[in-house]
């Protein structure tokens, strides 16, 4: 940790080579996959939920960080490589979708996401968007065509909770505070398409620091019809959002 230039993610300015983009996913065990799918992967540092690797597209330096799960880690994450020079951040992830037409195994892009977190707000007011980078959007969206998929493109609903954030009984006690009670309907009724736990702090982070945010989420469960993932289906669909983002970030670096 003595020879870290940050805190948390055990890195210095040299470990970077220069990169200004990284893909962001949670999960720590995504970070080999997604930078064994580019050029020269490394390994680079692993220190509580952050495990960074670098690799190479077309000739450049990009960084893989975990987040972990949540808003507080994933402004560590983020906090952290911008200090290190990355500019620009793309996310990947698996989620939940909450409308009906939105099938198992597709693939979403969000654009804006709903702030049901909190650690948004040690960045910006409610009152400010949290909105995604349109250059970064339209990457995600020309790469997903371009492997095969038809993305949906609309907005998020981001909790700090997996349970009762988003509006979840299948729980110890069964129960939901009144403040999100009926919420998942509502979101339906406004078109959201998914819930996950991170874009509302990634998005609100960098929008108003200047720094370019994406995310691009494959489907594992539609909430309307079932609560847990099958497995299989679940380890293909993750497959196929890795490969969207790293396209992405060719199209970005």
């Amino acid at each position: 940790m003595s020879q870290s230039d940050v805190f948390h993610l055990g890195l210095t300015k040299k470990d970077l080579n220069g990169a200004t983009l990284a893909i962001v996913p949670g999960d720590p065990e995504r970070v080999e996959r997604i930078a064994n799918l580019m050029e020269n992967p490394v390994r680079l540092a692993s220190h509580r939920e952050f495990t960074s690797w670098r690799a190479e597209l077309d000739g450049k330096s990009v960084i893989v960080c975990s987040t972990g799960i949540g808003g507080p880690s994933t402004s560590i994450a983020v906090e952290e490589l911008a200090q290190l020079g990355i500019r620009t951040f793309l996310r990947v992830g698996t989620t939940g979708a909450i409308q009906p037409h939105i099938n198992v195994g597709d693939v979403l892009v969000t654009t804006a996401a709903v702030r049901l977190d909190g650690a948004s707000l040690h960045f910006a007011p409610m009152e400010f968007p949290a909105v995604a980078d349109f250059a970064c959007t339209t990457a995600l969206v020309a790469a997903a065509k371009e492997v095969g998929a038809e993305p949906h493109i609309g907005v998020t609903a981001s909790s700090d909770t997996f349970y009762p954030g988003q509006e979840r009984y299948d729980t110890f006690s069964g129960r939901v505070v009144r403040r999100f009670k009926e919420s998942m309907k509502e979101w339906q009724e406004m078109g959201v398409m998914n819930y996950e736990m991170e874009s509302a702090t990634l998005l609100t982070m960098c929008a108003s620091q200047g720094l370019r945010a994406g995310m691009v989420a494959g489907v594992i469960v539609n909430r309307t019809q079932q609560e847990i993932p099958n497995a299989e289906t679940m380890k293909k669909t993750e497959s196929h959002a890795v490969k969207i983002v790293v396209e992405a970030a060719r199209r970005l670096i």
